[in-house]
């Protein structure tokens, strides 16, 4: 089993990445399931029906979201019905949609689980008490169970990392948009890696306009901050290879495609 994770998806260049190198990355290392977050897919802020539709087309099995999941109002007319969309399980009782989701695909069942950091970030219910929940109902159907931990601080994302080890396939983190290179195995086979990074724009300022950014930085006055739609764009994902008896991860490699780590087919 291999499972192809691509990071968060930012505003409409984040968007043409994903159209242009999805299929050539599954093409090249042929995953079972492939996951993508879109929770900056809509103009850097949200989701939208067509947008989510427009990641299925393109090849997404699950699309997981965080923190702007509610930033685009619309989301709210359709993400009862959207069976591939995950939020935050961690959201309060009575949020609209689930935390996790599952996908059979050639026979074998994936359960792909969606937390949010609390650490820097607003008050949520534990990450860690609705995991084990959450693990628990997973492992009686699938031994292959996927988490993408979208937080802010390092120390919080390791911390689930090693209390998941061994409990889950992947433990996988989004939210800071810049690919860290601490990629590895835990003791006792879960996948790791801090944050997968950003899909989007290239030379801006975690996907936002950088001029903006900076002006915000120098001044602290309020700012807007736009996704520019022009310029160089990236993509960041990466490769996860599980046993699909244990549900134990083997391998994980990051893949990041820019101007300066070009794609390279074979």
């Amino acid at each position: 089993m291999k499972i192809l994770f691509v990071g968060d998806v930012v505003g409409s260049p984040g968007r043409e990445m994903v159209k242009e190198y999805v299929p050539r990355l599954k093409e090249k290392y042929r995953p079972d399931v492939t996951v993508i977050n879109g929770e900056n897919a809509a103009g850097g802020r949200g989701i939208t029906e067509k947008i989510y539709r427009q990641l299925l087309d393109v090849g997404a099995h699950v699309i997981t979201l965080g923190n702007h999941a509610w930033d685009n109002k619309e989301i709210f007319e359709f993400i009862d019905d959207a069976k591939y969309l995950v939020r935050p399980a961690n959201f309060p009782e009575g949020t609209p949609g689930v935390g996790m989701q599952f996908v059979k695909v050639n026979g074998i069942e994936v359960a792909v689980i969606n937390l949010q950091g609390r650490t820097f970030m607003p008050a949520l219910n534990d990450p860690f008490v609705v995991a084990d929940r959450l693990v628990t109902v997973a492992k009686e159907r699938t031994p292959i169970i996927f988490v993408d931990f979208h937080a802010e601080a390092t120390s919080e994302k390791q911390a689930m990392g090693w209390y998941l080890d061994g409990k889950v396939s992947a433990v996988i983190g989004t939210h800071t948009h810049v690919q860290t290179a601490d990629n590895r195995i835990l003791p006792n086979g879960t996948a790791y890696l801090t944050d997968v990074g950003m899909t989007g724009p290239y030379d801006e300022i975690l996907g936002m306009e950088r001029t903006a950014v900076i002006r915000k930085f120098l001044t602290s006055l309020p700012v807007r901050f736009e996704v520019p739609k022009e310029g160089r764009r990236q993509l960041s994902a990466c490769l996860i290879h599980v046993d699909d008896k244990t549900g134990k991860a083997t391998q994980i490699n990051r893949i990041l495609i820019n101007d300066d780590h070009p794609f390279i087919s074979e």
